[in-house]
């Protein structure tokens, strides 16, 4: 039985672990968030992996508001930054393994074809920029037998992204408004989940290593949108560009992941964005009171 800690654990990903733990029965998951633990406190961190003796941590915390961290830069350099040095020191010096999630902003999103792992980074928001010194950190850190993912897109029938967005607007509006020049792939948290779950016996590595996932396929917001919509939904989805949608935090224009590495590493097959949106939507056309 391998004792797992699961930072984040109230938010999408980490919701979506929940689910699947059962599936894993050598595996003794440990969920928290920061109501439970406070990653960004090392000691804290101490206390509780020698108490519950853990092996193996995943972090899906993370500061995700885009826009609000170009006001927050000291919170999220907290959570996306010293809480991974804080978890990468812990880690090492307990020959603990690590999965951390990271993001495709740390891309300036100008280039035409899929990023590849090795490629320049130079992320255009606070949050990018967070992101990328919490991989910096790690990895100079170098626990062993440790990895980070990018992801991208992220959406499940938990939290708040744009899947969920789109199907309460579609009950209050009669037409809305949705870039249609940014280009990525919608990442179903589910997906990432079982992927987290099933290679984690699998990652043996002396320097830490960086994979890109999101599902196959991409699309812009616009499709995405349009994507969502069932046949009976009445509502006017209209294109435009990114440049008449002002916000705080610059979008990347193009932030497609090559997947190829994660494929040939753990011999994985990837959904298309597509076929797991559909399953996603009929996980939630189950919730009531959605």
């Amino acid at each position: 039985m391998l004792n797992i800690l699961i930072t984040g654990g109230n938010g999408q990903l980490g919701s979506e672990l929940k689910e699947i733990k059962n599936n894993y029965p050598d595996y003794n998951c440990y969920f928290t968030d920061v109501q439970d633990l406070n990653i960004c406190d090392k000691e804290s961190v101490k206390r509780f992996i020698n108490k519950k003796s853990i092996q193996i941590i995943i972090n899906c915390a993370a500061y995700t508001s885009v826009d609000m961290a170009e006001e927050e830069f000291k919170k999220a350099d907290q959570i996306n930054h010293i809480a991974v040095a804080n978890l990468s020191k812990i880690a090492k010096l307990n020959k603990i393994k690590l999965i951390h999630i990271s993001t495709d902003y740390v891309f300036d999103g100008k280039s035409k074809i899929p990023y590849r792992e090795d490629d320049p980074t130079e992320p255009q928001t606070v949050y990018g920029h967070t992101k990328l010194m919490g991989e910096k950190i790690m990895k100079e850190i170098n626990p062993k037998n440790s990895i980070i993912i990018r992801t991208s897109w992220v959406y499940s029938i938990y939290g708040k992204n744009f899947l969920k967005t789109i199907l309460r607007l579609v009950k209050t509006n009669n037409q809305i408004n949705i870039v249609s020049d940014q280009i990525g792939t919608p990442t179903y948290a589910a997906n990432l989940a079982k992927l987290v779950m099933d290679i984690l016996p699998k990652i043996k590595n002396n320097e830490v290593q960086l994979f890109h996932y999101s599902n196959e396929g991409n699309c812009t917001w616009y499709e995405f949108a349009t994507e969502i919509l069932d046949e009976n939904d009445i509502i006017k989805i209209n294109p435009i560009k990114a440049k008449d949608y002002q916000t705080k935090a610059v979008r990347p224009l193009y932030s497609v992941l090559d997947k190829t590495k994660i494929k040939m590493f753990y011999n994985v097959k990837i959904p298309n964005w597509k076929h797991s949106l559909e399953i996603c939507k009929n996980r939630i056309s189950a919730v009531k009171n959605f």
